[in-house]
């Protein structure tokens, strides 16, 4: 519990440094509207927000990760610096995991039976290289694009939970020990 109050005095440390970055240069005609939409504050809801946004948006492929966390984080009012961080649980070693889990998602949700294609059969040679990954990807078809927002969702609903455990555990123990030193 000590190191989870620790992180969250962190967290609100930063909180001046990123106000700080937004007096300054072109941000700071933006200042009124991010200040509005709570986008840089390190408070339990714009964090737990931000962290869904960015689970969320994780899925997406490539360069389009940050910015679509940017623009959830700005809707939901959300803290985009948890946003982007979160958005680091997908990289090149748990991609495809990932992608083969929408895709058994995908074949749960949607009707009929569907079948993971084989590496093999998509790439003759069975070269690994990235025009291989992006044909392997376009054969694994509807359960994908089915099941790439449905985990997306999941793990943004289990990233807020998270969130929100982690920041009230502190609040909820200190409460059992009052009840117990009654």
């Amino acid at each position: 519990m000590q190191m989870l109050c620790t992180l969250r005095r962190w967290l609100r440390g930063l909180e001046p440094r990123a106000r700080a970055h937004l007096e300054r240069g072109w941000l700071a005609r933006y200042q009124p509207w991010l200040e509005q939409r709570a986008l840089f504050r390190f408070q339990r809801q714009p964090l737990a927000r931000g962290v869904a946004a960015g689970m969320f948006c994780g899925l997406i492929p490539g360069p389009l990760q940050i910015p679509g966390t940017l623009l959830v984080c700005a809707w939901l009012r959300g803290n985009i610096v948890a946003g982007g961080v979160a958005t680091f649980y997908t990289n090149p070693l748990t991609t495809v995991p990932l992608y083969v889990l929408a895709f058994y998602l995908g074949a749960l949700v949607m009707p009929g039976t569907h079948t993971l294609p084989a590496w093999s059969s998509v790439v003759p040679g069975g070269d690994f290289s990235v025009q291989a990954l992006g044909t392997w990807m376009q054969a694994l078809g509807a359960p994908l694009l089915v099941g790439l927002p449905t985990l997306g969702l999941v793990m943004a609903v289990l990233g807020y939970a998270t969130v929100q455990l982690l920041w009230l555990a502190p609040a909820l123990q200190r409460k059992r020990r009052l009840a117990r030193s009654r």
